[in-house]
């Protein structure tokens, strides 16, 4: 192996270990706010990817009927909720985020479907699709249970898992889809050729940090978020929403599971079942830093990325039993370094 084979192993390492990182960042965040070891984060990476392969390629996402159908069952929990406590306050709302909002993309659809509508149109409608069936599967899974132990909430994540693979083969196939890159062109440093397309996913990952970053520092909702991931009892006690916490924080996990799916489609082609490999890998990140610390599991993405590209090298057949072992000397790490108390709950 000479200098310029490492050069390229490792621009690929660092790309793919930046879109772990966005999952891993996504993970931790949710873990911290709801409890929840959300395995489905693999899903929307899936989801956010083959949309915007349909739609490239001129065809209707299934991601539109989904959204139709899962806004409507949570319409209905609603309304059965209402009538059930007596309080109709909020449902105009409702009504417009799981009823209007899908109808109106069911209907726009076939206007900006088009194989030569702007990448970056069927970009923004491709979010549109995808990040309001975050919220929405809080509500409809979550919400309902969210006083439950950890491992009964890791109990539930593994049947959403299982589930929307199911949807995501009926409603996009079988077939494997890549997007075009972002940006064409290459850019020479030294004696390797970097793509564009790697600069643009390494500066949209920096980007999206700074932004979170700004977010949770600088917000009102971002701090309350920050809130609840401390205390939840006690962010409840000054007026903090658990509800609109965890609804707030699927939204964002759904968002960055879908612009890392669209982010890694134009060099790896996405199936159905792809997402599940990938949201591991940012598992396996996430666990870096305890499923509590951001900047660690930033730092074991990188990580497993540049292991997993070099692996490939090596000994590509077991790649990914490379990867996921790696998490047995990282658990222990862990857990000779922390302090195990009872669970109260």
């Amino acid at each position: 192996m000479d200098s310029t084979i490492v050069l390229i192993l490792l621009q690929d390492g660092v790309m793919n270990g930046a879109i772990y990182a966005l999952l891993g960042l996504a993970l931790v965040l949710v873990f911290v706010v709801t409890r929840v070891i959300f395995i489905p984060q693999g899903e929307f990476v899936a989801f956010g990817a083959l949309t915007l392969a349909f739609m490239v390629n001129g065809r209707m996402p299934g991601t539109v009927n989904l959204l139709l159908i899962i806004g409507g069952l949570v319409f209905a929990l609603e309304c059965l909720s209402a009538i059930r406590h007596r309080n109709w306050n909020g449902m105009a709302k409702t009504f417009a985020w799981t009823l209007l909002l899908p109808l109106a993309l069911y209907f726009l659809a076939p206007y900006v479907i088009s194989k030569d509508t702007s990448l970056w149109i069927n970009v923004l409608f491709s979010l549109a699709l995808v990040i309001p069936l975050g919220p929405m599967l809080y509500r409809l899974v979550y919400q309902p249970v969210a006083e439950a132990s950890v491992l009964v909430l890791l109990i539930i994540s593994v049947a959403v898992h299982f589930a929307l693979t199911g949807l995501a083969l009926v409603f996009f196939g079988a077939e494997g889809w890549r997007t075009p890159p972002f940006i064409e062109g290459e850019i020479q440093l030294g004696s390797v050729s970097w793509t564009a397309q790697t600069f643009f996913v390494l500066g949209t990952c920096a980007l999206l940090i700074v932004g979170l970053w700004i977010f949770f520092g600088k917000t009102l909702y971002g701090r309350a978020l920050r809130a609840t991931a401390v205390n939840r009892r006690g962010a409840r006690l000054v007026g903090i929403s658990t509800n609109m916490s965890g609804s707030l924080t699927f939204t964002l996990a759904a968002a960055i599971g879908a612009l890392s799916g669209m982010l890694i489609a134009p060099v790896t082609t996405i199936y159905y079942d792809t997402g599940f490999l990938i949201g591991l890998k940012g598992f396996v990140a996430a666990i870096f830093g305890g499923l509590v610390s951001y900047p660690i599991a930033a730092g074991g993405a990188l990580f497993v990325g540049i292991l997993e590209a070099f692996s490939s090298f090596w000994a590509s057949a077991y790649k990914e039993v490379i990867v996921f072992t790696l998490i047995i000397p990282v658990l222990l790490w862990r857990s000779f370094g922390s302090h195990h108390i009872e669970d109260e709950e």
